[in-house]
C-alpha cells in the first residue's frame, strides 16, 4: 500500500464520514444509521459546549482522580542502566510510568465512561450496554451507570468470565448484569458482536457505551478526545518536571483507546517518537497472536474499516494473547491511519515477554501492571539501555495488574 501523503497536522480529526484516510467510516446495519447520526449530532453539539466540559471536569477531577500522576520509574531505570552498563551500551534512558492505574476503578477506561455516560444522559437514554475483554471497562461503565442510575448491561466472552472472574464479580456488585458471549473463542470480538446486535435490537432507549477507538464513526474521535486527557496532561507534566518533551513515548495497543489518549497530544512534535505495541501472542508466525497491524490487512469490522485478521477467503481470525484486553482481531481506524503514515511505530510484543515485564515490574517498583501494560514495559525493557543517560521515555500504565493475577498465577504454575 502506498504510504499516504504526510498531512499539515496529523492531530485533525476525522473527515464528514468519519474516514481517517482510507480508514473509518460508518458500516453499520440501516436501522442503527439513524441512532449513530443522532449520537454524531450530539456529540458535536458538546464536543466544545463550556457546561459539559465542565461538569465532565469537575467528575474527572473529584469522583475519577484525575490528574493521574507522571512517575519517575526509578527502580526500573536503575535496573536498566545496569543492563545497559553490563552490556557495554548507551547508559540507559530515565523511564516515566503514566500511572492511569491509579484512577477510580483502576485503568484508563474511566476517562471515557464519564464522557459517555453524561453524552447518554444529555440524549435521554434509559439503559447502557457495554463489551469488555480484560473486565475493566465494563467495570468502569458499571460504576457510572451505577453512579447516575442507569441499569446495565455487559457483553463479555465466555473465555474472558473465566479468567477475569475479579472484574465480572465487581461488575454484578455495580448492579450490572454480565451476559457471557459462548460464541466464537468467547472473547472481545464476540462480546462487541453481542453488543451491536442488542442495540440493533434496542434502538430507541439504549445507549451502546463502546470501550475503545473503534467501532462506527462518531466512536473513534469521541473516544479519542475523552481519552486524550492522558496525554495533555502527560506532555504537561513532563515539561514540569524535566523542562521539556520525552525522546519516547510506549503504549500497548488493542483497540487502541489507552494508546490515542497518550499519543494524539503528541503527534505534531516532530522530535516524539511513539511507539505502539502489539500483543505478539506465542509469535507472528503462526496465528496465536492479535498483531493486526504487523501481521493482518485492512477489512471491515464493527462498523469500520481498519487492519484486521484475516484468512485467505477474508474472515475474520480470532487471534490470542496472554492479555484479555488486547485479545481484539482489529485496532481502531486511527492508528491504521498512523500506522500507514508513518507516525506512529507498531511493534509486536510475546506472551512471554510480557509476563516477564510484569514480573520485574512488580519486583523493581513495588507496581503490579496489567498485562496490557506489561506489554508496554516489555519494549521499554528492550530500547531503554541502548538510549543515553539524557533520553527519557514515557510508558502508559494503563491499568493495574489485580484483575491478572489468577491469569499469571496460571502461567507461573502457582495456585492462589
Amino acid at each position: 500500500m502506498n504510504k499516504p501523503a504526510t498531512p499539515n497536522s496529523f492531530r485533525t480529526g476525522p473527515d464528514e464520514q468519519g474516514m481517517f484516510g482510507i480508514f473509518g467510516g460508518r458500516f453499520v446495519a440501516e436501522t442503527l444509521m439513524p441512532l449513530i447520526l443522532d449520537l454524531e449530532r450530539n456529540w458535536n453539539e458538546v464536543k466544545n459546549d463550556a457546561d459539559f466540559r465542565a461538569e465532565l471536569t469537575d467528575l474527572s477531577t473529584h469522583y475519577a482522580g484525575r490528574p493521574s500522576k507522571l512517575y519517575f520509574a526509578e527502580g526500573l531505570t536503575k535496573h536498566l542502566r545496569e543492563v545497559s552498563s553490563a552490556k557495554g551500551l548507551g547508559g540507559g534512558a530515565k523511564v516515566y510510568f503514566k500511572r492511569e492505574d491509579l484512577n477510580h476503578t483502576g485503568s484508563h477506561k474511566i476517562n471515557n465512561c464519564l464522557g459517555q455516560i453524561l453524552l447518554a444522559k444529555r440524549m435521554g437514554k434509559k439503559r447502557i450496554i457495554a463489551e469488555t475483554g480484560a473486565g475493566q471497562h465494563g467495570v468502569a461503565s458499571a460504576t457510572v451507570a451505577a453512579r447516575f442510575g442507569f441499569p446495565c448491561v455487559v457483553y463479555m466472552g465466555a473465555t474472558d468470565v473465566a479468567r477475569q472472574s475479579p472484574n465480572v464479580f465487581r461488575m454484578k456488585l455495580l448492579g450490572a448484569e454480565v451476559r457471557p458471549v459462548t460464541a466464537g473463542h468467547g472473547t472481545l470480538k464476540d462480546a462487541m458482536n453481542e453488543a451491536l446486535r442488542d442495540w440493533v435490537t434496542n434502538v430507541e432507549d439504549t445507549y451502546y457505551l463502546i470501550g475503545t477507538a473503534a467501532g462506527p464513526h462518531p466512536y473513534p474521535e469521541l473516544v479519542r478526545d475523552f481519552q486524550s486527557v492522558i496525554g495533555i496532561e502527560a506532555r504537561a507534566q513532563i515539561l514540569e518536571q524535566e523542562g521539556r518533551l520525552p525522546d519516547t513515548i510506549i503504549a500497548a495497543v488493542g483497540g487502541g483507546s489507552n494508546a490515542i489518549g497518550l499519543f494524539h497530544p503528541f503527534l505534531d512534535d516532530k522530535e516524539v517518537r511513539i511507539i505502539g505495541i502489539e500483543a505478539g501472542g506465542r509469535g507472528l508466525d503462526g496465528i496465536e497472536h492479535c498483531a493486526s497491524m504487523n501481521a493482518g490487512k485492512p477489512g471491515v469490522l464493527h462498523g469500520n474499516r481498519t487492519y484486521l485478521l484475516q484468512n485467505a477467503d477474508g474472515q475474520i481470525m480470532d487471534g490470542h494473547s496472554i492479555s484479555a484486553g488486547l485479545d481484539y482481531p482489529g485496532v481502531g481506524p486511527e492508528h491504521s491511519w498512523l500506522r500507514d503514515s508513518g507516525r506512529v511505530e507498531y511493534v509486536p510484543i510475546l506472551d512471554d515477554e510480557a509476563l516477564e515485564a510484569f514480573k520485574l515490574t512488580t519486583r523493581v517498583e513495588g507496581i503490579i501492571p496489567a498485562l496490557e501494560s506489561a506489554h508496554a514495559i516489555a519494549h521499554a525493557v528492550k530500547i531503554v539501555p541502548a538510549m543515553d543517560k539524557d533520553q527519557i521515555v514515557i510508558v502508559n500504565l494503563s491499568g493495574r495488574g489485580d484483575k491478572d493475577v489468577h491469569t499469571v498465577a496460571s502461567m507461573l504454575g502457582m495456585e492462589i
